[in-house]
């Protein structure tokens, strides 16, 4: 069986990294959307080669647009929440802090949601619990064995905004480039 995948996305979300897997059979219409290797949509012997896709990945929607742009040429977009990826990824960066780290040589993904200062890892939402404290507030819970907290305080900058940091068990943790 050959394989017709004609895109490939990688979309950050609070719950982890999630590759979209994208196949269109230009001969008999087929069209099926792979998340993080599950088939999440399948449908064979489509009439109509262009038009949009939609799916969810948990609560949020996405929409595979395919437009023709010469002969049988045919252009893929990806769109989250109704922004095109590459807008839905720079709003991301603006809501969400990532930390990633080995954890017990487990590769592990802190996730601060700023706007609703949810705290998830590895796709899973933590208990956690908010302190104020002298220079600004910190966000405890725990990673398996290991006390942590984010720390978040006033950069003095109305553009830098808060600055937060991720401090497992004393030791300040670097923020993921993503």
């Amino acid at each position: 069986m050959t394989s017709d995948i004609v895109g490939v996305w990688d979309v950050s979300l609070a719950d982890g990294v999630h590759q979209i897997e994208f196949e269109h059979g230009t001969t008999t219409g087929k069209r099926i959307v792979r998340v993080d290797k599950k088939e999440m949509l399948r449908k064979d012997w489509l009439f109509k080669l262009v038009g949009k896709e939609y799916f969810c990945i948990g609560k949020t929607k996405c929409c595979i647009a395919i437009d023709a742009i010469a002969g049988f040429a045919y252009e893929y977009t990806m769109q989250v929440n109704g922004k095109d990826l590459k807008k839905f990824s720079e709003n991301q960066s603006k809501i969400t802090k990532c930390w990633t780290l080995l954890l017990d040589d487990v590769e592990t993904r802190v996730v601060l949601e700023k706007d609703t200062l949810d705290v998830w890892c590895n796709g899973q939402r933590l208990s956690t619990t908010g302190e104020f404290v002298e220079d600004g507030t910190e966000t405890h819970f725990e990673l398996g064995p290991y006390q942590a907290y984010i720390k978040a305080v006033s950069s003095g900058k109305k553009r830098e905004g808060i600055i937060h940091t991720l401090i497992i068990n004393g030791n300040e943790i670097p923020e993921a480039k993503e």
